[in-house]
């Protein structure tokens, strides 16, 4: 992409989306919705030094929501002439005229919606162009072929530059908008050689990327990380401490949100029904939400329906203060919403016995005996009762030090004793998405092997 330059200007976004309630008022409806949006990017991906995809997309869009009632209907086009808005109007209305009354349907409340939206700064266009796309990603690559010999393949190296911006309204009042970025390098090296062949990759990802990590770095580490891997072992079935690695650990912290999240709380398909105000963490586990960090990935002034958002402590002293909620599954719940249609926004979760010097190496002697777990795979989690179940690799620690990598394993337990059984946070602190952590240490969990 030669220039981070929108089609259309951020006025004439709000144009359309004022036009969009307009058609929606003069059809009959009692309250309406609309977003509408654009963005452009570049993907590139090299392997082994060639180029594989170049990929350029510009993309546009409108949503409109439509209320007659407690009735709603949805309908969305790319077509931004106005008789192809006059169009979509008409059968978001027509839909809404055949749909079932939902008496949990309809706008947030006026009080609750952003109406004077704070700048987070979550705007930074990468001027990058095809050609110094594919030189960062080769050069990625090839900081991880250089770091040894048996490093003897690639899944290959990409970088990804993503600039959007979009306006959001609706019949109450409200009407925001912003541009936003975000872009990304990453590699997947191969270590080894036939059936001993190991990988493992590495990312990063910033709204600016003059934050993002250097390509050598990020090749050099991802390298490592494969290396590290050769010659893993299976083990013996056995009960033990369990380690999540920080990048891991984020991924609990999502099952965390998924189960305390509206819809499975209002369809009674989690099992931490009914637990707002009850321990569900040891006393030095705390989990707070800031929607409102400059330049995060997970920043956001108002949520998917133009809520204002708040920083809020979601979890105190190990017991859960407040769920995700829109306002559907808040009215479902008879509550209100926490404005989190949309999902959660920069969450850290965090340990008020965690010392400055408690990094890794530190986490690694807090478990003594155990496995560190550094990838999972499937999808083994039951949020209706909380079983856990999921393929894993990592390695066997013992006395605090890494012995051998380990591969072909289970690791299996109940989410709920697992959140109560967290003895420690790392302060190897990651970003991952809206998630932020360090490692996690779990006392005790089934791990099933050979």
């Amino acid at each position: 992409m030669s220039k981070p330059v929108f089609t259309h200007s951020h006025d004439q976004l709000q144009q359309i989306a004022q036009d969009m309630l307009r058609f929606a008022r003069e059809k009959g409806a009692s309250d309406a919705a609309v977003e509408v949006s654009e963005g452009g990017g570049l993907a590139i991906s090299v392997r082994k030094g060639k180029v594989e995809t170049i990929e350029q997309n510009r993309d546009k869009g409108i949503g409109i929501t439509v209320y007659l009632g407690q009735k709603r209907g949805n309908a969305s086009t790319s077509d931004f002439s106005e008789q192809a808005l006059r169009d979509t109007v008409d059968a978001a209305y027509n839909i809404a005229r055949f749909t079932a009354e939902d008496d949990c349907a309809g706008l947030p409340d006026t009080d609750l919606l952003e109406m004077q939206p704070r700048d987070l700064k979550l705007f930074y266009p990468w001027l990058i162009d095809a050609e110094q796309a594919i030189a960062l990603a080769t050069r990625t690559e090839a900081a991880a072929f250089a770091v040894d010999k048996r490093i003897t393949n690639s899944e290959g190296a990409s970088v990804h530059a993503q600039q959007s911006h979009f306006v959001a309204a609706n019949s109450r009042g409200f009407m925001g908008g912003y541009p936003f970025s975000r872009h990304t390098i990453s590699v997947a090296p191969i270590a080894g050689k036939g059936a001993r062949m190991q990988r493992d990759d590495w990312y990063s990802s910033q709204r600016n990327a003059k934050k993002l990590a250097s390509p050598e770095e990020i090749g050099r580490y991802a390298a490592e990380r494969a290396l590290a891997r050769l010659h893993a072992r299976k083990l013996d079935t056995r009960k033990c401490p369990v380690l999540f690695e920080a990048p891991l650990a984020a991924g609990l912290l999502g099952s965390f949100v998924q189960a305390t999240s509206g819809g499975a709380l209002y369809r009674k398909s989690t099992f931490l029904l009914d637990s707002l105000g009850t321990q569900i963490f040891p006393e030095h586990i705390q989990v707070v939400e800031d929607p409102h960090i400059i330049g995060a990935v997970g920043s956001s002034p108002f949520d998917d329906e133009g809520v204002r958002t708040q920083k809020r402590e979601v979890v105190n002293n190990g017991v859960l203060q407040g769920y995700f909620l829109s306002s559907y599954s808040a009215r479902k719940l008879g509550m209100q919403t926490t404005g989190n249609a949309g999902g959660s926004h920069n969450l850290t979760l965090s340990s008020t016995l965690s010392k400055r010097t408690d990094n890794f190496k530190a986490m690694l002697k807090k478990m003594d005996t155990g496995l560190l777990v550094t990838e999972l795979m499937g999808q083994g989690v039951n949020y209706v009762t909380g079983d856990y179940s999921r393929g894993a690799s990592g390695y066997w620690v013992e006395h605090g030090e890494i012995q051998y990598p380990v591969e072909e394993i289970t690791i299996a337990g109940n989410m709920r004793d697992m959140f109560t059984q967290i003895v420690a946070v790392g302060t190897d602190t990651l970003v991952r998405g809206t998630k932020q952590t360090g490692s996690v240490l779990i006392e005790s969990m089934m791990v099933a092997g050979s």
